[in-house]
């Protein structure tokens, strides 16, 4: 029967005058450990995929006289197929859950990979990188649907490993573009249709599954543990987009312009700045994985709020470090920055209960297109005065994380916390 908490909060309710809800009485679930592996390894497969592209960018100037603008284009028009198109995407499964969507965005990426291998101009070259970027964008809202219908409520612990893979991806990619495509020429990006394949084919069993699933036999309505007013939601997401705002700039910082900074302030060589580059992402990869964790243990708040505010005495520091203090803060910085994205996504979904496709496709397209905007931005301020200054303006930007005050307690503590 359904209850006054499954309707919307009256307007002008507040935190405090809200009454925690009860979530209805079911068999608890058990985390599926084999799902969240093979969905992980098919985000593995996607992101490694999406950063090879970027990787070869040299050749494609190469090969068909491209100027930097031209460049900045493909990546604009992935970058507007991957992210805007992914709240829109999340909104719709959210109201008719597509299980076979995941093999079919995979096959968009097939799709284009293998156009972009025989392009023969720079239109059908920006054809297949938006082909890519449709694939991504049905990928990323239904496979985070697909983790926590798998997570058996560890919310936190499904989502990090579900972004790890996307992490492992993103810096094995570079790898195989230095490996595999770069010496052999355009036609060998189709060499790559491999793993899409592989790809298309893990979705399919994790498609099945989720057909299969008790949630698509019978609607459940997550509630969130607080109810609050639709003014109240909507600012907090607006305080958790500003929170990814200062993530994602910073991590662009790091990902686009740390060689050139190590190789401009200290001297380093290409391969050796490309070594402390690895390191920051394997650190990344690490922060991920424990994120969620924690959150499931002690709120996603707190680990938004040591994640985001608690790195800026260390990014403060970095600009001003030597060589060895500067690789000692970015393992650092990495660890606990990458931290937070875990525990803003889940957060999320539990401010918007029953938005779960809708809230991933947000965040991620958020994050995607932040990522693009802060390269593109940070790049412009770079060629205007240093890549030393552009750290010096970066550092400051985890001290946004003190909004993270105003966020909203959603979370029911637990008994022996509420008694203390």
């Amino acid at each position: 029967m359904e209850t006054s908490l499954n309707k919307p909060a009256l307007a002008g309710a507040t935190p405090s005058a809200a009454a925690p809800a009860s979530a209805p009485a079911s068999a608890p679930q058990r985390t599926v450990y084999r799902i969240l592996g093979a969905i992980s390894f098919s985000h593995m497969l996607n992101d490694m995929i999406q950063s090879l592209i970027l990787a070869i960018y040299p050749m494609l100037k190469d090969i068909f006289t491209l100027s930097f603008t031209q460049i900045g284009f493909i990546t604009l028009t992935y970058q507007i197929t991957a992210s805007l198109l992914q709240p829109l995407v999340g909104t719709f499964t959210d109201k008719r859950p597509m299980p076979f969507s995941l093999p079919v965005g995979m096959g968009f990426t097939l799709v284009g990979l293998l156009l972009m291998s025989v392009a023969p101009n720079y239109t059908i070259l920006l054809c297949a990188a938006a082909l890519v970027g449709c694939g991504s964008s049905i990928f990323h809202p239904e496979s985070s649907r697909v983790a926590r219908m798998a997570s058996g409520g560890r919310h936190g612990l499904a989502q990090s490993l579900f972004q790890v893979g996307g992490n492992a991806g993103s810096a094995f990619g570079p790898l195989l573009a230095a490996a595999l495509i770069i010496p052999h020429g355009q036609r060998s990006i189709a060499w790559l249709s491999a793993a899409a394949l592989v790809g298309i084919f893990v979705l399919t069993q994790i498609s099945r599954w989720y057909k299969s699933h008790p949630g698509m036999k019978k609607k459940r309505v997550e509630v969130a543990h607080v109810m609050l007013s639709r003014r109240r939601v909507g600012i907090t997401l607006g305080l958790l987009g500003l929170l990814v705002f200062s993530k994602y700039f910073y991590l662009s910082s790091i990902n686009s312009y740390f060689t050139f900074y190590l190789i401009d302030r200290f001297h380093l060589s290409v391969q050796a700045a490309q070594v402390h580059l690895f390191v920051f992402l394997a650190a990344v990869a690490v922060g991920t994985i424990i994120g969620g964790p924690i959150g499931d243990r002690i709120g996603r708040k707190y680990v938004i709020w040591v994640s985001i505010l608690g790195v800026a005495p260390f990014t403060l520091l970095m600009p001003y470090a030597n060589l060895f203090w500067t690789s000692v803060l970015t393992v650092i910085i990495g660890v606990v920055l990458a931290s937070a994205f875990s525990a803003i996504i889940v957060y999320a979904q539990e401010l918007v209960p029953g938005k779960v496709g809708t809230i991933a496709g947000l965040f991620f397209g958020l994050a995607f297109g932040l990522g693009g905007i802060g390269a593109a931005v940070l790049g412009q301020l770079a060629d205007a005065t240093s890549i030393s200054f552009v750290y010096k303006v970066c550092s400051f930007l985890p001290l946004l994380g003190v909004l993270t005050m105003f966020l909203p307690n959603i979370e029911v503590r637990h008994p022996k916390q509420a008694a203390a």
